[in-house]
């Protein structure tokens, strides 16, 4: 097996460690909240305090990089993680399961970025489509298997287990990066470490999450928008300090990038939203229609099945037809899905809500896939872990900004609708929001794209 073909395994070991521990542990909140006798606003923190530690600490990654070396800081996230995901599962009380849910979840923000950098510097901008569809292909998988193996572990052993399952693979991940990991390409850029703007830059994306973590759970709007507008203005402020001083936590200039831009906005407006959908699907099959829970989780099989096949097309057509064709597409047919749901009407899964879902599966990996895929075409291997550090953050703000976006509008439409016309309006909404990047591409450049890629092939 080349070097690169190693690293790359590691990194997709450990992007499927973080993803399933992300998903996995929300099948246990009726088991720990019975065992710990907790509300289910406090058992939210479960999910809430692994984001939080995962998201905060991205902002860091690119400097140590730098400073300690990429190998160095992927195996002490590693060891980070197997620390707080075995004492996550030893926890005796909630509050240290959210302590050590956050530890555990500093080790998988270090995880992401540290090993997607490593790993698309060693791989050519014309292979880097077929490596985006493995990526997406674990971020797929994980999801999907995380609740029903979540759901066996408890029935046959205790909520304990949903941690403890990963200790294995995490053990193993760690083992494979000491023998095989090297340190990749440095930035020249020297400089301590910017505290201030770690600082700003921190709380303003904790104070976003809460924010965003009030209006989707049992807090209220008052508190929610005031925890949403402070966050705004400290990354403001830290957007304008990063610009004022010499070593930056990582350079805004990234953004000058419109492949980097355009990227980051189709997973706000395509994978976020769609986050949001499934949130009020659920919620409008089960209450509106009738739906059993177990017939609309089933409804998550034509989904995966559509996104594999677009996992699949993207890796195959990416460098020879540019973002811009399979961008409309996905769009398109994300919309056209999430629309079908307005057209469902009884409460037995039919051909029709099948189809939705199938239609959403295949736009949004369509999607999902190319701005993997495209994101990082013009970032110079030495850029790698700062634009990997900005491209995470707002992966994981836009998995946020879709459920919190789509749950405001409910609540608000919910003071003036039913239940069922309020659902149709917002899945309207959601349905217009996922064409947004599709309008964006023709101010793409495709040609250049095309040509970037199919150049670099033809010279391999």
């Amino acid at each position: 097996m080349s070097y690169r073909s190693k690293v790359a395994v590691v990194y997709l070991l450990g992007f499927f460690l973080d993803l399933i521990n992300m998903f996995i542990s929300t099948v246990a909140y009726p088991a720990i909240g019975q065992a710990m006798h907790a509300s289910v606003a406090k058992l939210a923190w479960i999910s809430n305090g692994y984001l939080c530690g995962l998201t905060l600490i991205i902002p860091l990654s690119a400097w140590l990089t730098q400073r300690v070396g990429a190998r160095r800081v992927f195996l002490t996230s590693l060891i980070l993680f197997i620390t707080g995901t075995t004492a996550s599962g030893l926890a005796g009380s909630l509050d240290q399961l959210i302590f050590w849910r956050i530890v555990q979840g500093i080790g998988g923000g270090l995880l992401i970025p540290v090993g997607q950098a490593l790993t698309w510097q060693l791989y050519a901008k014309h292979e880097r489509a077929r490596l985006s569809s493995a990526v997406m292909l674990v971020a797929l998988l994980a999801p999907a298997l995380s609740p029903a193996l979540g759901g066996v572990l408890i029935l046959t052993l205790s909520w304990r287990w949903v941690f403890f399952v990963s200790l294995p693979l995490a053990v193993v991940t760690l083992v494979l990066a000491f023998a095989w990991l090297q340190d990749g390409v440095r930035s020249s850029k020297k400089g301590t470490l910017d505290i201030t703007g770690l600082l700003t830059g921190c709380a303003g994306l904790f104070l976003l999450l809460s924010g965003m973590s009030e209006f989707t759970g049992s807090g209220g709007m008052i508190r929610g928008s005031a925890f949403l507008l402070s966050g705004i203005a400290l990354l403001l402020l830290f957007s304008v300090h990063s610009r004022r001083v010499t070593s930056p936590l990582f350079s805004f200039g990234l953004l000058s990038d419109p492949l980097m831009r355009f990227s980051m906005m189709v997973y706000q407006c395509v994978p976020g939203l769609f986050m949001g959908v499934s949130l009020v699907s659920i919620l409008y099959l089960q209450t509106s229609l009738g739906l059993s829970p177990a017939a609309s989780g089933a409804l998550m099989i034509p989904w995966s099945v559509a996104s594999f096949f677009a996992l699949l097309i993207t890796g195959k057509t990416f460098n020879y037809l540019g973002p811009r064709p399979l961008i409309i597409a996905g769009s398109l047919l994300q919309g056209a899905g999430i629309l079908m749901l307005t057209l469902v009407t009884h409460s037995e899964p039919s051909l029709l809500l099948i189809c939705a879902f199938a239609l959403m599966g295949l736009g949004g990996s369509l999607c999902s896939s190319t701005a993997q895929s495209s994101a990082f075409l013009n970032i110079a291997p030495e850029e790698m872990p700062e634009a990997s550090a900005l491209w995470n953050i707002n992966r994981q703000l836009s998995f946020c900004f879709g459920v919190a976006l789509l749950s405001l509008l409910l609540n608000l439409l919910l003071s003036h609708l039913p239940l069922r016309e309020a659902c149709l309006w917002t899945f309207c909404a959601a349905a217009a929001g996922s064409v947004i990047p599709a309008l964006l591409s023709f101010r793409l450049n495709n040609r250049r794209v095309k040509t970037l890629t199919t150049s670099e092939e033809k010279m391999s």
